[in-house]
């Protein structure tokens, strides 16, 4: 797959590949990938497109909202694992919210979930920030 840099820059939208429809949209800093349908082999390539667009000025994180995904496979999996990757590389950091029990049994066998960082939902996902680094003037 190709990285962020390599695809061509997109506005925000909607597509559908497969059986997975991908919308885009911004929220303050974020960019809100929302999924609907089945994540798998078929699908894929609308949610790399829609995470590998190039950075836009300002975003600092990306949030997948996974509250519509129904099932995700080996291929999904490896797409997300890659896509937080790529999006830390590129100084951003890939956050997801609100998987199914399916979804999130998912990433609980196979322990990603130990390296994604999953929020409950949307809102919560959206309302969370990194705690401020400590700098050295802090050290007690």
């Amino acid at each position: 797959m190709p990285r962020p840099a390599e695809q061509p820059s997109g506005g925000e939208g909607e597509q559908r590949s497969g059986g997975l429809r991908v919308a885009v949209r911004r929220e303050g800093r974020a960019r809100v990938v929302s999924v609907e349908g089945e994540l798998d082999h078929g699908s894929a390539n609308g949610l790399w497109t829609a995470l590998s667009r190039p950075v836009a000025g300002g975003e600092e994180r990306i949030v997948v909202d996974l509250t519509g995904l129904r099932f995700c496979d080996s291929t999904g999996l490896n797409l997300l694992l890659r896509a937080r990757l790529d999006v830390e590389a590129a100084g951003l950091r890939l956050e997801l919210a609100g998987p199914r029990p399916v979804v999130a049994r998912l990433f609980a066998i196979t322990e990603a979930d130990t390296v994604l960082r999953i929020h409950p939902d949307l809102d919560a996902a959206l309302r969370t920030a990194d705690p401020p680094q400590r700098g050295r003037d802090d050290v007690e």
